[in-house]
Parts: structure tokens; sequence; C-alpha cells
């Protein structure tokens, strides 16, 4: 103990010279020998005798302020490293593989870490991915430090300690790098163009949809989903021309107007044409290029044509059935090709039974063929017309073409039944 601090108790002595006196008594008797595996302290508290050690605390690790870190991690091509740690050693001297690292933070998918709980001290900082370390620096961690320690390995006194290969190959990457940054702008800003033109295309705005897609093909005039697009806002542009040319009481066979479904049409061959070959090739995208397709074809005359494009919906997806038929049915009935629309409805009902527009097409396909018993004076209707009115009553008793169904039924003296069962499950 310092014998020059002499703090005086109530009876004028130290407390130290007293505590090493009585210390010198208990190492002569046996009977404390096997005591002095403990502390000096420890066994003057046994005894009930305090020790009064001045200038230090009664809990050094209590009272010891620790250090924080944080920074991002680059590597050499100045692309942020999603994986690895950083870690703190004080030990200077010994070779890198027998370092102890006492303090050790993951590196995040930003590219960022942070760490708390250092003790303060001269630190070497390494960056290790993996199993190997490829960046390191010095750091001094004072009490209550929280330091930015950034490792950017482009930095030249880093650069400065790579072979020329291994810049050559950085070199390389960042020239990768670079050209995948602008290959993820544009394909973001083709996105959004195509968001925009959706967008404008519904709200009545087609030709700016038009005028904004047509750029992109030529951009991009491998990607389906950018001709399909064009083709949908064409096809929107042919129908507001045919609209105002029929408001109008203009013919919608007009060429300017057909042109318009043609634009439409070749868009989305090409749109088919190209998922056909792509590595991700879409049915739904297919089918709906079809349906639209026919669509076109069907306003442009080409009923045929149109057809074959429902038909070749199905085939792409078979779940586009339902409505590609219904769509091929309605296209023949309103050209006026029955026997078409009939055949046509039977697929259409066979695809969706609850669909009362289907039987209803049916009905009135196959209506023009009734005939009238010369004997009887009643008229006789074609097989299957009478079940397709009355199957529609059944689904939809309160439908729009009800009231013409039933007077329809009345006037050629057939029965209409006052209620009808519900459709078949």
């Amino acid at each position: 103990m310092p014998r020059k601090l002499h703090l005086k108790n109530s009876r004028d002595e130290s407390v130290f010279e007293s505590s090493e006196r009585l210390v010198t008594t208990l190492r002569e008797r046996e009977d404390v020998k096997k005591l002095f595996g403990m502390k000096m302290a420890g066994i003057l508290a046994a005894l009930g005798m305090a020790v009064c050690v001045l200038g230090l605390p009664t809990n050094l690790a209590a009272q010891v302020v620790t250090a924080k870190i944080h920074g991002k991690v680059n590597n050499a091509a100045g692309v942020p490293i999603t994986k690895g740690v950083v870690k703190l050693t004080t030990d200077k001297t010994s070779e890198p593989k027998d370092r102890k690292y006492p303090f050790s933070f993951d590196i995040d998918a930003a590219g960022m870490y942070k760490g708390e709980g250092i003790a303060p001290g001269d630190y070497i900082a390494v960056v290790t991915v993996g199993d190997k370390n490829i960046d390191f620096q010095n750091i001094v961690l004072k009490a209550a430090d929280d330091k930015l320690l950034d490792f950017d390995m482009t930095r030249p006194e880093f650069m400065k300690l790579l072979t020329t290969e291994e810049r050559a190959a950085i070199e390389e990457n960042k020239k990768h790098n670079a050209g995948v940054l602008t290959e993820n702008a544009k394909i973001g800003n083709i996105n959004a163009t195509l968001v925009q033109a959706r967008a404008d295309e519904k709200n009545g705005k087609a030709d700016e949809a038009v005028a904004a897609l047509k750029p992109l093909t030529e951009m991009r005039p491998n990607e389906s989903v950018i001709w399909a697009a064009l083709g949908e806002a064409q096809l929107s542009v042919a129908d507001t021309a045919s609209k105002a040319a029929k408001a109008a009481g203009k013919p919608t066979n007009d060429p300017a107007i057909i042109q318009k479904y043609s634009d439409s049409i070749e868009s989305y061959k090409k749109a088919v044409a190209l998922d056909a070959t792509s590595k991700k090739p879409s049915a739904e995208t297919v089918a709906s290029c079809y349906m639209n397709m026919g669509q076109g074809l069907a306003k442009s005359g080409l009923l045929k044509e149109a057809a074959d494009a429902y038909e070749s919906a199905v085939k792409a997806s078979p779940a586009s059935a339902p409505t590609a038929y219904f769509n091929e049915a309605a296209t023949f009935f309103n050209a006026g090709k029955m026997d078409e629309a009939a055949a046509a409805a039977d697929k259409a009902i066979a695809a969706d039974p609850k669909r009362a527009d289907n039987y209803y097409i049916k009905g009135q396909a196959l209506i023009p063929k009734a005939t009238m018993d010369a004997k009887t004076n009643k008229f006789i209707l074609p097989a299957g017309c009478l079940e397709a009115y009355q199957e529609y009553l059944a689904l939809m008793p309160e439908g729009g073409h009800s009231a013409e169904i039933k007077d329809l039924l009345v006037n050629l003296g057939q029965p209409v039944k006052n209620s009808f069962r519900a459709g078949k499950k």
C-alpha cells in the first residue's frame, strides 16, 4: 500500500498501516493460511473490517465508456459490398492469420455496417468477405466516440496495392456495371411510358398513347409487351374513329378507318410472333392479343379471319374460351351470319353454361328457320330454339332480353312459363 497517503481515523492511525499489520499477523496463524487463496480485501471483509482504497472506483467495469463505429463498404468498382463483416483488432504485430478480432460487425444489403460497445483503443479495421480479408484501415477510438469509417476501395492507396491484372478486371467490371445501370434506367423509362400510355388510352387519349409507344418499338423492337400495348392503343384509336363516323352518319368502312384497324392488327401479330421466341412466353398475353385482333378483324369486315383469331386465343389459353367463343358468336350474329352464329353459340354455351346471352344468341340465330304447319297454322321452331329461349329466361327472368323473348314466344304460340327453374349447375 502507498505509505504517502495518510488518511487518519478517529484513533489518529493510518488505515492502511493498520490493515497491513493485521494481514501480517494473520499470515503467521496456521488457521488463516488456508484463506490466502482469497484476495486481501476478501480476508479483511471476512473478519468484518473495511478497507479504504483511495482514488479507485468500487466498480471499474461500470465506469468504462465505450465507442461506436459505422460506415459504408464499396468495392473497387464502386459497388456496395452486401455480404461480409468489418472486424477490429489491436494486434498489429502478429501475422494476419494469427490475429484475434474481439469486435465484428455485419455488412447489410445496402453495404452499411455499424457497431457499438467497443473498448477505446488503437485498432486495425478489416473488411472480410468469406474467408478473405480484402481491405483494412487504421482507426483510433476514444471513449464516447461515434466515428464514421467508410471503406471505399476506389481510393488511390488501395488501388496501388493491386496488380495490373486486378486493376484491368476492375475497369472491365466498372464498364459492365455502368452498362447495367444505363440499361436499368432505360427499362424504368419504358415501364413508366407503358403505364402512362395505358392510362392515356383509358382516359380517351389513345392518340397520345400511340405517339408515346411508337418510339419504344424502335428502341426495343423485340419486346412483345410493347407491341401488344401499341396494338391496344391503336385499336382504341380505330374504335374512336368508327364511333365518330357512325355518329356523323358516315360509313364506318371508310379506308382510313380500316387502315387504323389494320395497324392495330399488325402490331398484335408482331407481339404474338415475338412472344413465341421469348425465353418466357406468356399464354395469357398471346390469348389477349388474339382476342383484340379478332375485334379489329371483325370491325374490318373480315369475319372468317376474326373467327380464326378467336379460335387461336382458345388454343393459346383454354381459360379464354368463354369470352372468345361468345365474341365469335356475337361477331357472326351482328353480321347476319346465323348458321355460324348458332354454331359458335353452342361452343360458348359449352364453355360457360351460366352466361344467359349465349342462349339468346343461339335462339335468335335459329328463329329465322321457324316454319308454319300448314294444317295447324302453328309455328314450328327449329330444334334447340325454344330450349335456348327458355334457358335464357331461367337464368335471367328479368334480364335485358326477357320481355322481348316472352313477347316473341307468345306471338309464335309457344308456351311461356310464369316461373322458371334455376340455371343448370
